[in-house]
């Protein structure tokens, strides 16, 4: 059995770190196809301080709570959820509410622990998963032999990015703005760019341009990533840490037969991400199982520690993932 009442960390209204305030909220009762986590592990992104800021509100049936990815047991389940029992171990990924002692989502949205791995690492992989497969392979078409490009590539997206992209076979490169990040990145097995010694279009003009560029800055970068594509080269845009809006010239766009694309992972439907889900279960989990492809920890934060997470977070001076641990319900 589990508690009435639960500890949180909730938004006490947009602004800094601060604002994330611990709380005490009802247990939530799994409705139809959901299951009910005890988490054990919580993931930090770049979206939940987005959420925190008052720039990305939660769809409205979700949690208003931050938190899109946690690890722990299931320990209740709703309606018309036949795939699990109670007492699995289980990675998910949330539509929010993940800074908690309890937690629900989609049953189809929820994976077993990788084999070899334990709830930490677990805890890191669905939001980073989920988004690079989707965007890099589904949306982007990476193949073998294609030259990748990701921008941000010593955080969770980049870090994953490379290894999936690697793993497929394709030549890769990442940027990154300092010595030590770039050493992570060439550790991988990526060529680092320092953008802040190299401009990035030259590097890869040098290599006849980029098949795909993933990336998450906007901005100035947008003008600049359809320079640094080869003909029939593809873009997808998953964040605008630079701000979205730009003046644009298209016509390289045309001559070269670029595709500009994109998305975000929260919004889309149930049958969606479920979909990727079932994706990840039989082609990159086999990876990460394998050791082909592996969870970059940067640091562990209590979970009443959340506004120090989000600190580290937004200094970007992280290497990999930031988790948050739940005291009492982790191993």
């Amino acid at each position: 059995m589990f508690p009435d009442a639960m500890k949180a960390i909730e938004i006490a209204g947009p602004g800094g770190p601060d604002m994330l305030r611990p709380a005490s909220r009802p247990v939530p009762v799994p409705r139809h196809d959901q299951i009910l986590i005890r988490v054990a592990y919580a993931g930090v992104n770049r979206p939940d301080v987005l959420q925190r800021q008052g720039s990305y509100a939660p769809p409205p049936d979700a949690s208003d709570l931050p938190g899109l990815e946690a690890s722990g047991e299931i320990v209740g389940m709703g309606a018309g959820v036949t795939r699990w029992r109670k007492g699995e171990q289980v990675c998910a990924l949330l539509p929010g509410g993940g800074y908690a002692e309890y937690a629900v989502c989609h049953a189809d949205h929820a994976l077993r622990i990788p084999y070899g791995l334990g709830l930490r690492e677990g805890a890191c992989l669905p939001e980073t998963a989920f988004t690079v497969w989707s965007n890099v392979v589904t949306r982007g078409g990476l193949t073998g032999g294609e030259k990748f490009l990701v921008h941000g590539g010593s955080s969770g997206i980049g870090m994953m990015a490379i290894q999936i992209a690697r793993a497929l076979g394709a030549r890769v490169f990442a940027t990154a703005g300092s010595a030590e990040k770039c050493a992570a990145i060439a550790a991988l097995g990526a060529t680092p760019i320092n953008y802040r010694a190299e401009d990035f279009t030259k590097v890869m003009a040098a290599e006849d341009g980029a098949d795909l560029i993933l990336d998450m800055v906007g901005g100035s970068y947008i003008a600049r990533n359809i320079k640094a594509l080869a003909p029939d080269g593809r873009l997808v845009m998953i964040a605008f840490l630079e701000g979205p809006k730009v003046e644009l010239n298209f016509a390289p766009i045309m001559t070269k037969r670029l595709t500009v694309t994109g998305s975000t992972l929260r919004p889309q439907s149930d049958a969606a991400k479920a979909e990727i889900a079932e994706a990840l279960r039989k082609q990159l989990w086999p990876l990460i199982s394998a050791g082909s492809v592996r969870v970059s920890i940067d640091s562990e934060f209590d979970l009443d520690d959340a506004a120090e997470a989000h600190r580290r977070m937004e200094s970007s001076q992280h290497i990999g993932k930031i988790v948050l641990k739940v005291a009492g319900n982790g191993p």
